[in-house]
């Protein structure tokens, strides 16, 4: 649902070239097309290859390096962060004007755009919650943890980590990718076997979020927990009972949350690892929060004792 492949059918057999499926009128064309590009710079056949002084021409090769996201905001995140990673961009008549200056990057880069029908986008994202656009990424990778940590301001300062063991549900995943971006959570540590990535899905759930938290992987083999603690961190494992309560409890300043799967929960022996336990009181009417609500409410807790 996120970012597997479109299906065989290409979703291409009903869409037409942009410049045969309407006429833009003046102001979208000036829009989309600098002064000094021609009009034929506009992208034509679907099947079209472009190139651009960012990246390789397009082939069936390439398909593994690169990944749909779509949703308004997320796609506005990313042209304002990482333009260059831009490969190709489909988006709804409607969408025009919103993102004219991602079209005019597209012209100017000789990256490929294509106006295309709702159902067309259904097909392409495999969802029905694309908002009327999408992008084709370059795939970036997770970065190292020992660059995260490098990268962080020197104990003692303040600094917020969000550890993940065995998350694998992309709307959890993004939910969570808001909630850090919004209270400035300072990374995300995934297992050093972890399949989980930024899908497409998990960045429309973001809206946004998700380019403004860095996403680190230990190697493997690496020992995580060592890592974090030398450069000043405690290890607080988040369970649904026993351990203290986070209303009580002054948090560390530099304090790395480990967030276990939905359902299976954290790993027994990270349990036993964690410096401390935390867990959220409430009612007592069900077991737990969801995981992204969860994450949500110590971000939350942790900005309120530091960063207020």
């Amino acid at each position: 649902m996120s970012d597997k492949r479109p299906p065989k059918e290409s979703p291409w057999a009903t869409a037409k070239p942009l410049s045969t499926e309407r006429k833009l009128d003046k102001r979208e064309r000036a829009a989309v097309r600098p002064s000094h590009a021609p009009p034929s710079s506009r992208s034509s056949a679907p099947s079209a290859a472009p190139s651009s002084e960012y990246g390789e021409r397009h082939n069936t090769n390439s398909r593994h390096e690169e990944v749909r996201f779509f949703g308004r905001n997320a796609c506005h995140a990313v042209f304002a962060h990482r333009p260059g990673d831009i490969r190709k961009v489909y988006l709804t008549e409607a969408r025009i004007p919103e993102f004219k200056s991602a079209l005019a990057f597209c012209v100017q880069n000789k990256l490929g755009y294509r106006v295309v029908e709702t159902a067309d986008l259904d097909k392409l994202t495999q969802t029905q919650h694309h908002e009327g656009i999408c992008f084709d990424l370059r795939r970036t990778t997770p970065m190292a943890l020992d660059d995260l940590l490098a990268a962080l301001p020197a104990a003692p300062a303040p600094a917020l980590l969000m550890q993940l063991d065995g998350v694998g549900n992309p709307h959890n995943f993004g939910a969570m990718l808001r909630s850090a971006a919004h209270f400035g959570i300072n990374g995300v540590v995934l297992p050093p076997d972890s399949a989980l990535g930024l899908s497409g899905a998990a960045a429309r759930v973001a809206e946004g979020g998700a380019e403004a938290v860095t996403i680190a992987q230990p190697r493997a083999g690496e020992d995580a927990l060592t890592r974090l603690r030398s450069a000043g961190f405690t290890i607080a494992a988040t369970v649904p009972r026993g351990g203290v309560s986070l209303y009580t409890t002054k948090l560390p300043a530099r304090l790395a949350l480990i967030f276990g799967a939905e359902g299976e929960g954290m790993r027994e022996p990270l349990i036993a690892a964690a410096d401390l336990r935390l867990n959220i009181p409430g009612s007592g009417s069900v077991e737990s929060l969801n995981i992204s609500a969860s994450a949500a409410v110590l971000f939350g807790e942790y900005f309120r004792q530091h960063r207020c």
